[in-house]
């Protein structure tokens, strides 16, 4: 099967005053398309870091970086917001939902940034809701929504453009344990119908879900486990 990411030599550097701090320091990283990915490590260990360099939110000091055979490493920010809209979706531990929005029009977002017709956005955003289990909450705005449903609205929406990938930043930090069973389910159907999946989390148990565990720490790579 053919890689959906390729980096090769990431540095990320970060000027403090006087001091540079060396955040990344040289990772080397294949997944392939249709794998189910947690990444791990402690604070500071560069996790975030990385996630942010994988979906395309910041680039790297040194290294390159291709995306289904593009080389984003290089790339303006005017085309990088381009590739994060086509090829990513993302779920955030806080949601990040429009307030006065309709759980329709929420998920329907990346589709007006797409280009997308009304009719299409619509439509496509109403099967996903489906999808999610929420066909009979369209109308809904997040505080009339709970915690795991709003979570469901943010997989919508990441879901929405058909990305190559998800990247899910600690999907379950703001659930209860039932909940976070409930929403990890749901990657889970996500991965069985195709998608790439790359969880960032801290939690054992999530990171149990995935197929394939990459632990990071000081910056680099500690260890890379198939287990599944």
């Amino acid at each position: 099967m053919s890689n959906v990411i390729q980096i090769r030599g990431i540095i990320r550097d970060f000027k403090l005053g006087q001091e540079t701090v060396h955040v990344l320091k040289g990772i080397d990283l294949d997944i392939k398309h249709g794998e189910y990915i947690a990444i791990m490590g402690p604070s500071g260990s560069g996790k975030s870091t990385l996630m942010n360099i994988l979906g395309c939110l910041d680039t790297p000091t040194d290294g390159t970086y291709e995306l289904n055979g593009n080389d984003v490493s290089k790339m303006t920010d005017n085309e990088l917001a381009d590739i994060r809209n086509k090829e990513i979706g993302f779920v955030f531990q806080t949601f990040n939902l429009l307030p006065r929005t309709t759980a329709l029009d929420n998920v329907a977002l990346p589709m007006v940034y797409a280009g997308a017709s009304k009719k299409e956005r619509a439509e496509r955003a109403g099967e996903v809701l489906t999808d999610v289990g929420l066909a009979d909450r369209m109308d809904h705005k997040p505080n009339q929504l709970s915690g795991g449903q709003r979570q469901r609205v943010a997989v919508g929406r990441a879901l929405v453009n058909k990305p190559s990938i998800i990247l899910a930043d600690e999907p379950t930090g703001n659930l209860d344990s039932k909940t976070s069973v409930e929403i990890m389910q749901l990657f889970d159907d996500i991965h069985a119908a195709g998608n790439t999946v790359i969880l960032v989390t801290h939690e054992e148990d999530i990171a149990e879900h995935a197929h394939r565990v990459i632990r990071l720490r000081d910056g680099i790579i500690e260890s890379d486990i198939h287990q599944k």
